[in-house]
């Protein structure tokens, strides 16, 4: 099955894949960022989409994510791999570091979260938003392919953006523990544990929070390091595409078992069509 590879700010262009073909996929919720370019590398079958569209013009609240996931799932895609920019909330995560979070916590307010709803109710747990066999496996490729600094774990703040934090806001992620602070690790985990894709995320960080003091021209600092984190993140994800076992060791291809409250027969013909692709053999039984 293909693997997705969903790119953050900094991250407009594919790997380095052969047989390139572009994919204008209209799907269910809408068109993706931009059409999915689907290739191979080392033989595996790649589909990669520009989370903020080619010429970033999305904003992190715009960003058609389920239209972007909905996509993936259409090819085949079974694990997604994706990056996001981040601000550090701690002294010894300077910019330039490699986080890959294991926890979420959601700050955001104005997103479509589920693909699910008018007539259909999914209950999923989401208690570990990551998938661990994906994420350590991205953990494990930045070791061997990079020489950036690296945080195996943390949890990841998500804002809606597209300020940046007050102060007093920033102190307070700071001061529960909170490793990270992003504006676009969700709803992608949640749409992609719906949609029974593994998923996991390498942040890269571009600078410190506003706890640390307010930067001149912090769009420049950000600009400047997510492009130093390119380089090593297109780096790990090339090999973690390479080297990406053939068999998924975890429970997410059946996340949607026991988690339709709905009974199939009162769920609407035009709701039930929708969400066929995602929901098709479960309402089947």
């Amino acid at each position: 099955m293909a693997i997705g590879f969903i790119g953050g700010s900094g991250i407009y262009d594919a790997l380095p894949l052969e047989g390139v073909e572009e994919h204008e996929i209209d799907t269910p919720y809408g068109e993706p960022s931009a059409p999915v370019s689907v290739g191979e590398l080392a033989g595996r079958e790649v589909a990669f989409v520009p989370r903020h569209g080619r010429n970033h013009q999305y904003s992190p609240t715009e960003v058609p994510y389920r239209a972007n996931v909905y996509a993936l799932k259409e090819l085949g895609v079974e694990r997604v791999l994706s990056s996001n920019a981040v601000g550090s909330l701690r002294e010894d995560l300077p910019p330039r570091t490699l986080v890959f979070p294991d926890q979420v916590f959601d700050r955001t307010r104005r997103r479509p979260y589920s693909f699910f709803g008018d007539g259909v109710v999914v209950h999923q747990e989401f208690a570990e938003p990551y998938c661990p066999h994906v994420r350590d496996h991205l953990h494990e490729s930045a070791r061997a392919a990079t020489d950036a600094g690296l945080e195996d774990g943390g949890c990841y703040v998500c804002i809606e953006g597209p300020q940046y934090a007050t102060r007093a806001e920033s102190e307070w992620y700071k001061s529960q523990g909170w490793d990270v602070i992003g504006m676009t690790t969700i709803p992608e985990a949640k749409l992609a544990r719906e949609a029974e894709m593994c998923y996991a995320t390498v942040t890269g960080v571009t600078d410190y929070g506003v706890w640390k003091g307010t930067a001149e021209d912090r769009l420049q600092e950000v600009l400047e390091n997510a492009a130093a984190n390119e380089e090593a993140i297109k780096s790990l994800v090339e090999h973690a595409i390479r080297e990406m076992p053939d068999e998924r060791d975890c429970d997410c291809g059946h996340s949607l078992a026991g988690t339709i409250n709905t009974p199939a027969d009162a769920i609407p013909e035009e709701t039930r069509e929708r969400v066929e692709l995602l929901l098709g053999e479960y309402l089947d039984d």
